[in-house]
């Protein structure tokens, strides 16, 4: 992802947001719809999210240092799993306990028309950021289905925000349908069941942030395409006569580690391995440019030692002796 495309659409949903938020609270302040206040937090939360998203991509691009030589490119899944968190707490649940409240002691909702005019606007201007999103995440997304893109996005920024904006609008709709329903039928009980149901979206939405940005900080391999590339630019058939075995780690979403045991010919000289080794980085980094560290281990193919297959106690994780 460039960091310009998560950047506009961040800076889409912060400005969202924040009119949003302030006329919801308005609105709530007029109506006494709880609705209005649990989507008036909710767009506050997002608001806080995406302060979090800005500041760890600012963070992530700080230089690499003695205590930490592999960068801080992580940082942004950090801050990403923060949001989850925010989102949880400070959105759904909130919401849950106001809609509880509001289904225990229902009341009136008072001059209707705060409510219903700020959601229409609501709804208008989170069309433009989910829209902003949307057109950003289709400029990486390539032939993925939006679940795969969620899914496998090595950058968190998009993926956050599309969800962020779908529960927002969907959030919107169902509050309108509470608050409509209550002005229906003077019963303010269902403004009470609408926010309930706000708070309900919420938590999923932050629980399948938390599931996707844990799998990102517990470290990800590289992509199906970048693995493939990478294969490919290590072997040229004569310096590098095959690969033994690759690892590879997402440092952060556009920093790549790759570890390789390659094969060089029998009668290489030391010199002849160094120059190999050299020249398969190049091709790797030309390739791929996201892989900035590289180190490849050169060896002898064996195929006895090959039909034996990896060695799961080399592997960190693996069975303990």
């Amino acid at each position: 992802m460039s960091a310009s495309g998560g950047t506009k659409a961040i800076v889409a949903a912060l400005a969202a947001n924040l009119s949003i938020a302030v006329a919801k609270f308005v609105a709530f302040l007029f109506s006494g719809s709880s609705s209005m206040l649990a989507e008036s937090v909710h767009s506050l939360a997002d608001s806080g999210n995406q302060g979090l998203l800005l500041l760890g991509g600012k963070r992530a691009r700080r230089e690499a240092t003695p205590q930490h030589p592999f960068g801080y490119g992580r940082e942004r899944y950090i801050y990403a799993f923060l949001v989850s968190i925010v989102l949880f707490s400070a959105g759904g649940m909130f919401a849950l306990y106001e809609g509880y409240e509001k289904v225990k002691h229902p009341h009136a909702i008072e001059n209707w028309y705060w409510p219903v005019g700020v959601l229409v606007f609501a709804i208008v201007a989170e069309i433009f950021s989910f829209r902003t999103a949307i057109k950003e995440s289709n400029q990486i997304r390539g032939t993925l289905s939006w679940k795969e893109f969620v899914r496998h996005s090595k950058a968190p920024e998009l993926p956050v925000v599309l969800l962020e904006d779908l529960g927002a609008l969907v959030g919107l709709v169902l509050a309108l349908i509470g608050v409509s329903l209550a002005l229906a039928t003077g019963d303010g009980l269902w403004d009470g069941i609408g926010t309930l149901c706000i708070g309900v979206l919420l938590i999923l939405i932050a629980l399948v942030l938390a599931v996707e940005t844990k799998s990102l900080l517990l470290g990800e391999a590289a992509g199906t395409d970048d693995l493939h590339t990478i294969e490919t630019a290590l072997v040229d058939g004569t310096t590098v006569t095959r690969l033994i075995h690759m690892r590879t780690l997402h440092l952060g979403p556009e920093e790549l580690l790759v570890a390789a045991k390659i094969a060089v010919p029998r009668d290489s000289t030391a010199a002849q391995i160094a120059a190999a080794i050299d020249a398969a980085e190049s091709r790797v980094r030309t390739a791929c440019p996201i892989a900035r560290v590289i180190y490849l281990e050169p060896d002898l193919y064996s195929e006895a030692e090959a039909v034996k297959g990896p060695d799961a106690e080399a592997t960190p994780g693996g069975p303990a002796h």
